[in-house]
């Protein structure tokens, strides 16, 4: 998958607070829902009514919002950072886990709790793991992405991998171009035998001329 370009400074810092923001409170409503579902799982008669409604009005007003936040901030932080969407194990566990939490939010747990609050409003019962079970697994869930997002583990995929040896051969490659001499220039070893040469002439391989002074070498000082 293409890279966006790189996000200016400001734009990044503030995609990540945004996503930090949502991610969170995305958290602390799946805390609300389990509480609420084991409340009106505990008390029908006295807390049913109450709890299912403001499942309903989380599910309808928050949650749907939340969870699509969470997943486009986390999109444009992927795309346009060095991280990517594709080339950290973490980052493409944590986008597909978040897409299907969505899924799941969108298709499953909001049409459920409309219904309950619909069917405890006009007096019916309402069965009590039907809306326990998917706020247990919610939360659960992205406690584990919190894990993830802090520790990121699991290094690179292979897309990242073969990136990352692309970058290394080019890197190598321009190292080994940018030591070689010029076209047309002397090397290194004719340019020190041209000029020593003129002084080796001079002496007839008999030591300095007279009146010349002698020459260090590196091995005397």
């Amino acid at each position: 998958m293409s890279q966006l370009p790189r996000l200016p400074r400001p734009t990044r810092r503030a995609f990540l607070v945004a996503h930090v923001t949502v991610s969170v409170g995305w958290l602390g409503i799946s805390l609300c829902l389990l509480t609420l579902a084991i409340a009106g799982a505990l008390e029908p008669d006295d807390l049913a009514l109450t709890a299912y409604t403001a499942m309903a009005l989380f599910a309808d007003w928050l949650l749907l919002p939340v969870a699509l936040l969470s997943l486009t901030t986390g999109l444009v932080l992927s795309l346009g950072t060095q991280w990517g969407l594709a080339r950290h194990r973490w980052v493409w566990v944590k986008f597909w886990l978040t897409l299907a939490a969505t899924g799941l939010t969108v298709f499953a747990f909001k049409p459920d709790a409309d219904e309950a609050a619909t069917l405890v409003a006009a007096g019916d019962p309402v069965p009590s793991t039907d809306l326990l079970f998917p706020p247990a697994v919610s939360l659960s869930l992205y406690a584990f992405l919190t894990a993830v997002s802090v520790l990121k583990p699991w290094g690179l995929t292979r897309r990242g991998r073969r990136l990352r040896d692309t970058r290394t051969g080019r890197a190598a490659a321009g190292k080994a171009a940018s030591g070689r001499p010029r076209a047309g220039g002397p090397r290194m070893g004719e340019a020190a035998a041209a000029s020593v040469r003129p002084v080796a002439d001079s002496t007839d391989g008999e030591g300095p001329a007279e009146g010349q002074p002698r020459s260090h070498s590196p091995a005397t000082g």
